[in-house]
């Protein structure tokens, strides 16, 4: 089975491909996955005011276009001082979408004055699966995929169906004073994760993500607890196709 990831980012197909082969092992080689980018789709206008509403508006438009199901996320970091933000604006807090070091220079600045005590925050993830042939997909363009609401258990409500599921991956820690660590990607130089493997095994001072190895960040990160929970739904779905 064809799925298609909506993403223009190589590294997250890498993420979901290594996420799969570890929860399936050899069969996972039945799912072939592609990009959006590879594909030559377009981005599409991320018109939601949630992290789900945003994940299911591009995992709806990956799907209409290709007639393949598809995956999708959407992910940010959200600081208890500053009222949930960055959220869903972390991309381009600096007003340049993808300028990490522009939006790391920005949000340090503004908690210049926090206190140690008060940084605290998180990384939210919402991954989104879609099938063919949903309803609330169809016909859906960049700007009109209206997302519907994710039910308490991340199933959708509403016009998606069962054509549709939604699951939350959280990451709590809180803000470093300044970058450190050559690893990951966004704010991964100033994200110091509470339950990480150093700080659990007595090894201080704890890291930031970008100075955790690939493994241990994606055995605790808000993208892999996500992806993880979305895997049974992507298994029974290519059960379904094969029957």
């Amino acid at each position: 089975m064809k799925v298609v990831v909506s993403t223009h980012n190589r590294g997250k197909l890498v993420e979901i491909r290594r996420l799969l082969d570890e929860a399936v092992g050899e069969g996972a080689a039945r799912i072939r996955l592609v990009t959006a980018g590879e594909l030559g789709l377009p981005d599409p206008v991320e018109t939601g005011v949630t992290f789900e509403q945003n994940a299911l508006l591009k995992a709806r438009f990956a799907s209409s276009r290709t007639g393949l199901p598809a995956l999708a996320d959407d992910s940010g970091l959200v600081v208890d001082v500053m009222g949930a933000a960055p959220g869903i604006l972390s991309a381009r807090w600096s007003g340049r979408h993808g300028d990490d070091q522009a939006n790391m220079d920005l949000l340090l600045a503004q908690l210049e004055d926090i206190p140690d005590g008060a940084r605290g925050a998180e990384f939210v993830c919402a991954a989104a699966l879609v099938l063919p042939g949903n309803r609330a997909a169809a016909g859906a363009g960049a700007a009109d995929a209206r997302p519907g609401r994710a039910d308490p258990d991340g199933g959708p409500a509403g016009a998606g169906g069962k054509d549709e599921v939604v699951r939350l991956g959280r990451m709590r820690g809180r803000i470093a004073r300044e970058r450190a660590g050559e690893n990951g990607f966004g704010y991964d130089p100033i994200f110091i994760p509470d339950d990480q493997p150093s700080v659990l095994a007595g090894r201080v001072p704890p890291l930031t993500s970008a100075q955790l190895t690939p493994d241990e960040k994606n055995a605790m990160s808000h993208r892999g607890k996500a992806l993880r929970a979305i895997v049974p739904c992507l298994l029974a779905a290519l059960g379904q196709e094969e029957a």
